[in-house]
């Protein structure tokens, strides 16, 4: 027979409903109970009903929030796919998933997104964030609320956020470095074409390429960042001016979307292979360049994941009191050429 909360309660010399807020997430108890609580729950095998679980959560209502910005772009449709299934999961166990789509990057549809799905009683959000201030202290406040905020594809550190699912944007930038340092030939200009300065993982991507490859590129002359803010077209023209500029651009660097518009401006020149070009993001148009070789590199970082793992660190803090196992869950760098794809 399985151990029941009144067993706990006589433990922790609490009543039941104290153990069952505790277990449960619920506030009105305080912090030092609840961790009593749930240790003695976890010495004694507290094993929760699941079914019944379920059932109080219908009749709660309880909602996740889910804002997912640059929704238009052919990476967070992947990304998408991921909440969408977690969104299956967590509604077959009685918890509502609202999923709010945002195109482009913008922190105060964000923040009013925010608002909205407290009002509508979210219990937590999972949120693609943008560097913002605004957004860093309505986290806090929804923290002081117990309402827990995940932060996923893009990071919002010196937050209140509980972990962030996400590529070591950083990283990631150093390792497009690296490729790119082997493949360039001397004294060759390179063009960093990012997405929005706003978008944490973005200024990372960028800021890690910028650093690794002056350090090991002495040779390399890099030249002021470009914003495409997520738009292939932009990082076309963006490309065509470059060219004008500096006829020895031998690399580009994509640190967001936008390597459509490259490829094309670089087929049209006849540049295809001369100019070197490494992106992020594994979508079919990318991996069809990739194939034909006028992307060099692509660099993944699991959309699905991204999606579906945010989802479901919420549904186990809410439903079963599970928290995160790491505060950043880095997904894989993965590095694709036309040969391994």
């Amino acid at each position: 027979m399985g151990v029941t909360l009144q067993q706990i309660a006589e433990k922790a010399g609490v009543s039941r409903g104290t153990v069952d807020r505790a277990l449960n997430n619920r506030g009105r108890i305080k912090p030092e109970v609840a961790e009593k609580i749930k240790k003695i729950a976890e010495e004694m095998g507290y094993q929760p009903n699941r079914a019944g679980r379920a059932l109080a959560m219908t009749k709660q209502s309880v909602r996740i929030g889910v804002i997912l910005q640059s929704a238009d772009t052919p990476f967070m449709k992947k990304v998408l796919k991921g909440i969408e299934d977690a969104k299956k999961e967590s509604e077959q166990m009685g918890i509502e998933v609202i999923v709010k789509k945002l195109n482009g990057v913008n922190a105060e549809k964000v923040a009013d997104a925010m608002k909205k799905m407290r009002i509508a009683g979210c219990k937590g959000i999972a949120m693609v964030p943008s560097e913002n201030e605004v957004l860093k202290k309505m986290i806090h406040e929804f923290a002081e609320e117990g309402i827990p905020v995940v932060t996923f594809n893009s990071d919002l550190e010196e937050s209140d956020r509980i972990c962030f699912v996400g590529q070591n944007a950083l990283q990631s930038g150093k390792v497009a470095a690296g490729l790119m340092a082997e493949i360039l030939p001397p004294g060759a200009e390179v063009q960093v074409i990012s997405g929005y300065p706003s978008n944490h993982s973005h200024s990372n991507r960028s800021k890690g390429f910028i650093s690794e490859l002056a350090a090991c590129r002495k040779d390399v002359e890099i030249l002021d960042i470009q914003y495409a803010y997520d738009d292939s077209r932009i990082a076309g023209i963006i490309t065509e001016e470059t060219l004008k500029r500096h006829p020895n651009l031998r690399g580009v660097y994509l640190a967001a979307s936008g390597a459509e518009g490259v490829c094309k401006v670089l087929k049209n020149h006849n540049l295809a292979g001369m100019v070197k070009v490494i992106s992020n993001d594994l979508t079919t148009k990318n991996e069809q360049e990739l194939k034909h070789g006028v992307i060099q590199f692509l660099l993944g970082q699991d959309a699905y994941i991204q999606g579906y793992s945010p989802v479901m660190i919420l549904f186990n803090k809410l439903f079963d009191g599970r928290e995160p196992e790491k505060e950043l869950q880095y997904t894989e760098i993965v590095i694709k050429t036309k040969y391994n794809l």
